[in-house]
């Protein structure tokens, strides 16, 4: 009777150290982890804008190549965009802001989001696009090496460079560094 009570006791002990030594295990497997950094971004570097890209349009959905849309004027701002994205709001009156000065061709990019949520944010908040692209799976966006929503590009027409790209949300300052890069290199 005795040896089966130390019996269960060690078996108890057993199972108690079995959990402590996976629990063990596991926490320097999540503290190995976070050891590397988590940092996505595409392989290549982007100093030019990949403009061999098809993409349908929102509206009429006929299939377009970016090249087309980026030779309008000296410059285009291309800014990937959704619906779902609560700082697409709030960058939205400065995109409406860059249209009224009519020396930039903005082009919106439409990321994974549904045909009817991105017309009703535009017709409820305005259109500042020359011209609305969707990219249902993300893909395209990725490949002009974007990581995410919102972002921006602004590009050189001629040569297709890229001049500045803002991750997130535009604001008062970005709005004015994008005037003075125009203003900059149309001098």
């Amino acid at each position: 009777m005795v040896l089966l009570v130390i019996l269960k006791k060690m078996i108890k002990n057993i199972k108690f150290i079995i959990i402590i030594l996976f629990s063990l295990f596991i926490f320097f497997i999540f503290l190995k982890g976070l050891e590397k950094p988590n940092n996505y971004f595409p392989e290549k570097n982007l100093n030019k804008i990949e403009t061999n890209l098809t993409f349908k349009k929102l509206y009429d959905q006929k299939e377009v190549l970016l090249l087309e849309l980026i030779n309008n004027n000296n410059f285009s701002i291309i800014n990937i965009w959704a619906s779902w994205c609560l700082p697409c709001r709030d960058e939205h009156i400065y995109l409406l802001n860059l249209k009224s000065t009519d020396k930039i061709n903005i082009i919106g990019i439409n990321y994974k989001d549904k045909k009817s949520n991105a017309v009703k944010f535009l017709s409820d908040l305005g259109n500042p696009y020359s011209e609305v692209l969707t990219d249902l799976d993300g893909t395209k966006s990725i490949e002009l090496g974007a990581i995410g929503v919102p972002e921006t590009y602004l590009v050189n027409n001629k040569n297709k460079e890229i001049l500045t790209k803002y991750i997130g949300p535009l604001d008062a300052v970005k709005f004015k560094e994008i005037l003075k890069i125009i203003e900059n290199e149309k001098n």
